[in-house]
């Protein structure tokens, strides 16, 4: 399988070359922060396109069709029309607090978007607690949402905010247990780690039972720490307008948009590296012939593909069930996912001790 690393290799080489070391690290970080920025903004795109394609399907509707072939510019007119709006300035507010809090949403999901493994050599950052550092960073949008909502001095904000908080709490949980049970099967926190030790077969199929339980728990508690429907009890518009930023409006509004989305491209993110390999192709013991030939495809191909494959399943989640209500989602999290996960956790150890799995 081809290495990318040779291309971070090269530039490193060459600008070391040309310049000071420090020269040469701090225009690597400017470079790799705006290619972050860029792929974040394209993929954001990419998936407001995917999810109104699905949804319109699902929906016996056609979707985007007529800006662009198919629809495909429909989402650049939607970000242009978002960028020229107007920011209004609001009275009642804390300044600082509502204009700090879109920021750090998007912080979020950006520090979580940095750490995941691209392709062989495509990662930005892997050291040996990637997947602490992941779930650390991940819960710093938590404090954006609930921010927005206190510092909005609405009470439609305020109670959007904290059943949002409430829920992404709860639901963490869940999402931590499920990643810490893999964490078991693999012996590593690494990202590359996790990665390398899925070559011969990935832990949704090496891990037995658990690994397909951990997995189940994790898209759901993944969905719902993303406010995506049937969870999107923060942003329920027969109850609460548009929840914690309904006094958003122009880029501070499409900040909360496009950190939503990122969201879920991370959340799918994290399933395909904990559960399906990462980068990693599929890789059968003693098929050496099929092994071969799935090496051919790129690896940023396999991680990509995972990703989408799994977002179309979250997003099947939205447009299928009904909004469950607030009561009924905390119970979900903490009288059954929560119980499960503990069990699960347990069963996996025992897997692991006795030497169970593939």
């Amino acid at each position: 399988m081809q290495d990318f690393s040779f291309i971070t290799t090269w530039i490193d080489n060459s600008l070391r070359s040309l310049m000071p070391g420090w020269l040469s690290v701090t225009i690597e970080c400017l470079l790799i922060g705006v290619g972050l920025l860029l792929v974040y903004s394209l993929l954001a795109l990419f998936y407001i396109y995917y999810e109104r394609k699905v949804c319109a399907a699902f929906q016996c509707r056609l979707g985007p069709n007529r800006v662009g072939p198919w629809g495909l510019l429909q989402s650049f007119a939607d970000m242009f029309k978002m960028l020229i709006k107007e920011i209004i300035h609001l009275n009642h507010v804390d300044q600082f607090l509502f204009a700090l809090a879109p920021y750090l949403v998007v912080i979020a999901s950006m520090l979580a978007f940095a750490v995941l493994p691209w392709g062989n050599g495509l990662q930005v950052i892997d050291f040996n607690i990637g997947i602490f550092f992941l779930l650390a960073v991940s819960s710093i949008g938590v404090l954006g949402i609930l921010l927005a909502g206190w510092s909005s001095n609405n009470k439609f904000t305020l109670i959007g905010s904290l059943r949002s908080g409430a829920q992404m709490v709860s639901y963490e949980l869940s999402v931590g247990l499920s990643i810490l049970t893999m964490i078991c099967l693999a012996g590593t926190m690494s990202v590359g780690g996790i990665v390398a030790e899925q070559a011969d077969l990935w832990f949704i199929f090496k891990g037995h039972v658990p690994a397909v339980i951990a997995f189940v728990i994790y898209m759901i508690a993944g969905t719902a720490e993303t406010n995506r429907g049937p969870f999107d009890l923060p942003e329920a518009e027969s109850e609460l307008t548009a929840g914690y930023h309904t006094e958003y409006s122009g880029i501070h509004f499409g900040f909360f948009y496009l950190a939503e989305y990122l969201n879920l491209f991370i959340v799918s993110g994290v399933a395909a590296l904990m559960f399906f390999g990462g980068w990693m192709p599929l890789h059968i013991p003693g098929w050496d012939a099929f092994n071969h030939i799935m090496d051919y495809i790129p690896s940023v191909v396999w991680f990509l593909g995972k990703a989408f494959a799994l977002s179309f399943v979250i997003i099947w989640f939205k447009w299928t069930f009904p909004r469950l209500r607030i009561d009924h989602l905390l119970a979900l999290e903490w009288k059954y996912l929560l119980p499960i996960n503990l069990c699960n956790l347990v069963l996996m150890v025992l897997i692991i001790v006795f030497n169970l799995h593939f």
